[in-house]
């Protein structure tokens, strides 16, 4: 196949690129670079199967030639960026989708959508199944990238009814590993820059707060799969071992051997979700895939990726 990647020089669409390229398929890679960083794909630079495109993706797209596949993986995604730059985050979640459907109509490409479990919200129902609504504060801070992405999911669908787009909708869960930047803003790399710089780690709250954390390589399988897949409406992609804040907080000290202990402050964004646990149900069913990276050796993995970059 050849696939189009938005977002490729981030976090997961770098390593799309490279499942996709050790599969034996063509990608194009574009991205503008706003959180994402071309130090992510250089071990591919001068490859005659892949190409990189630096491009806004809000922007009229043009790419040359056949494309099978279209998958829409640019936009902010740590609170840090999004607070930081909430127009792009929602031009990016309707423009950017909007774009990139229109690409994918024109090529009679399959689309995947990268949506999130922020859809939820703040969830009231817990673990979150994929016909739970949400409950989200739309004008909140966090509303920008909430929002983005439930109407990037509604526009995906649309395009399907209306125009016989193949869509996929991958709903990703917490997810960590190797290229997360050190200033992420997101729990994994704080916790762990805090650790290897002998700091103390930062719980917001009390710590009773609760996420699941899903390795980058079983995630990357569980999308490779859904794109292969006949399945059309939202999919959970994530590890259901839910695990309190500060408990993690406590795991990353300790594999890290990191003395000085943890501190409290008050939460920093509002609204931000005191549960989050996929029920991944669907995912076993319809795409026979479930994690298989254990949270400490997914950790010991990514402690060491950053040790070397601290």
């Amino acid at each position: 196949m050849r696939i189009l990647i938005t977002g490729g020089a981030g976090f997961l669409g770098s390593h799309l690129c490279d499942r996709f390229l050790a599969e034996g398929h063509q990608v194009i890679a574009m991205d503008n670079l706003i959180t994402g960083s071309t130090r992510n794909i250089e071990h591919l630079a001068g490859r005659d199967d892949f190409l990189f495109i630096k491009h806004d993706v809000t922007n009229y797209i043009y790419v040359e030639g056949l494309l099978d596949a279209i998958l829409h993986f640019a936009s902010p995604a740590s609170p840090i960026d999004y607070l930081e730059l909430p127009i792009q985050t929602l031009k990016v979640g309707a423009l950017g989708t909007h774009k990139a459907l229109g690409l994918a109509m024109a090529k009679k490409a399959r689309f995947l959508l990268a949506s999130t479990s922020e859809v939820y919200g703040d969830p009231l129902q817990h673990p979150q199944q994929e016909d739970y609504w949400g409950n989200v504060n739309p004008i909140g801070p966090r509303g920008v990238y909430d929002e983005a992405k439930r109407f990037a999911e509604a526009l995906a669908m649309a395009y399907h009814r209306a125009h016989g787009v193949e869509t996929r909708i991958a709903r990703i869960f917490n997810t960590y590993g190797p290229r997360m930047r050190l200033d992420d803003g997101r729990v994994v790399p704080n916790f762990v820059s805090q650790a290897l710089w002998g700091k103390p780690l930062t719980v917001y709250g009390d710590g009773s707060q609760t996420r699941s954390f899903c390795y980058v390589s079983d995630l990357i399988e569980g999308i490779y799969r859904l794109l292969l897949s006949d399945e059309v409406e939202p999919v959970n992609l994530g590890n259901p071992a839910e695990m309190t804040i500060l408990d993690f907080a406590r795991m990353v000290n300790r594999l890290t051997g990191n003395k000085a202990g943890i501190v409290y402050e008050d939460f920093r964004i509002p609204n931000d979700p005191q549960v989050r646990q996929p029920d991944i149900s669907k995912a076993r069913r319809v795409l026979k895939w479930e994690p298989r990276v254990d949270l400490e050796e997914g950790l010991q993995r990514t402690i060491e990726w950053f040790r070397e970059r601290v």
